[in-house]
């Protein structure tokens, strides 16, 4: 993967992220893979050869939560960073609950290339349906802890802030959550390898939205990390079960 790095095995997991917050808001990040057969065709088979997932259906993210005393029809908004496949195969289980989505994810449906990543098939039908579209003009600058970012104030109190973290994805965002943990979804594949983007091979390059663009996004998570905001890639092995703590 990187110029220089010993070769090596490593564990990825597939993160989902919730937060409780004022009136009742609970904010899913992500939603992890989905479970089961997979009726995604060609697609859907060069995924799996290329990355292949270890998914049982305990790793269902209903089942997760329920897990921790959550009822899944308890979550009001699903905040997808991106529609690869580890991020989005659980959001048939939210049917309820309000999806935030961004115009890049719009703009990938609407020519979903295999190089983007995206498999039509693990969607509910009918998706995005009436989803809030945040457009790329609705993210502002805003300055955290000295690092210039673009946001989009979910909640309009500061509270729950939806990221542009461009380069790996067409409009693939983050979230920054009460100022102090940022879930950066794949900004990065890991917070080890925040500053690694420069020493990436050739391949891994190549299936990124725009390398040039998510080598200065981890430029950018690398000050956020600096000036002491958490910062938690989906792909983290985290041992927290609690990160505002």
């Amino acid at each position: 993967m990187f110029r220089g790095a010993p070769p090596g095995i490593r564990t990825f997991p597939s993160g989902a992220f919730l937060y409780d917050g004022d009136d009742g808001r609970r904010v899913l990040f992500d939603t992890g893979y989905a479970t089961g057969r997979w009726d995604t065709g060609w697609r859907g088979v060069a995924y799996r050869r290329l990355l292949p997932p270890r998914v049982t259906d305990d790793d269902d993210i209903a089942e997760r939560l329920r897990a921790d005393d959550v009822d899944p029809a308890s979550v009001t908004h699903v905040v997808l960073s991106h529609l690869h496949p580890d991020h989005v195969g659980g959001v048939h289980r939210f049917p309820q609950a309000n999806l935030v989505l961004t115009a890049g994810h719009l703009r990938t449906l609407a020519s979903p290339r295999l190089r983007a990543g995206v498999l039509p098939g693990l969607l509910p039908e009918g998706f995005p349906g009436d989803a809030r579209i945040l457009g790329d003009d609705e993210f502002v600058p805003r300055t955290t802890a000295g690092v210039d970012l673009r946001a989009v104030d979910l909640f309009g109190d500061g509270s729950y802030l939806v990221v542009d973290l461009p380069g790996h994805a067409d409009g693939h965002v983050g979230a920054l959550v009460e100022g102090k943990v940022l879930l950066a979804g794949d900004g990065a594949w890991g917070r080890d390898l925040l500053d690694a983007a420069p020493r990436m091979k050739a391949l891994p390059r190549a299936v990124q939205h725009d390398y040039e663009t998510y080598r200065r996004t981890g430029e950018v998570l690398t000050r956020l990390a600096a000036a002491g905001i958490r910062v938690v890639c989906s792909h983290d092995a985290v041992d927290d079960r609690e990160l505002l703590s």
